[in-house]
């Protein structure tokens, strides 16, 4: 097997291992009805390792599995994990994907997101979704705001908080494992 046609078999296989991560971190979430989704980790994990290209693969492979295996929810959110590939890709690879800034650029990832959440959220789902979010969109819901309006009050803190721990954990990762050890794939 030539080197060329090896990196491209190993970044298919890491692309994989992406997707499989954010199944099992999005089934963490919802079985302990966590407000936060967890079903981006690897997405932003591999778009910062490999880019866009191979994270949008494993984010819309993670929402295909997922959504066969225990969350009916995920297929709809796939265009959040290409959103979540590309604008993840961006802030990592740039120098804001760093140090404290990592905290502010989660904004840069997550308010696209929400916008995109809160909509499929509100007009496909009515609110309701599998996720321990949906308790706080019908409490802000009940307490007078619109559901449009509620879904993106929730999804922009939930996205936020979501976004974040998964940069965090992908720069963690690559400073500390992979970039440390093998350098640049």
């Amino acid at each position: 097997m030539n080197m060329s046609k090896r990196s491209s078999v190993q970044r298919q296989c890491l692309a994989a291992l992406g997707a499989v991560l954010n199944v099992i971190t999005a089934f963490v979430a919802m079985t302990l009805r966590l407000p936060i989704y967890l079903d981006s980790t690897g997405t932003v994990l591999i778009s910062s390792l490999l880019g866009p290209k191979y994270g949008i693969v494993t984010g819309v492979l993670g929402s295909i599995l997922s959504g066969l295996t225990f969350d009916i929810y995920s297929f709809y959110f796939a265009p959040v994990q290409i959103l979540t590939a590309l604008t993840a890709s961006l802030v990592m690879h740039s120098h804001w994907g760093k140090g404290f800034q990592l905290v502010i650029s989660g904004l840069a990832v997550a308010l696209p997101t929400a916008l995109v959440s809160a909509v499929i959220t509100a007009f496909v789902f009515g609110g309701q979704t599998s996720s321990g979010s949906s308790y706080l969109v019908a409490f802000l819901h009940n307490l007078g705001l619109e559901l449009t309006v509620s879904c993106f009050v929730v999804q922009i803190l939930t996205e936020y908080l979501d976004k974040l721990v998964a940069m965090l954990l992908a720069r963690l990762v690559l400073k500390k494992g992979v970039l440390k050890k093998y350098g640049t794939l």
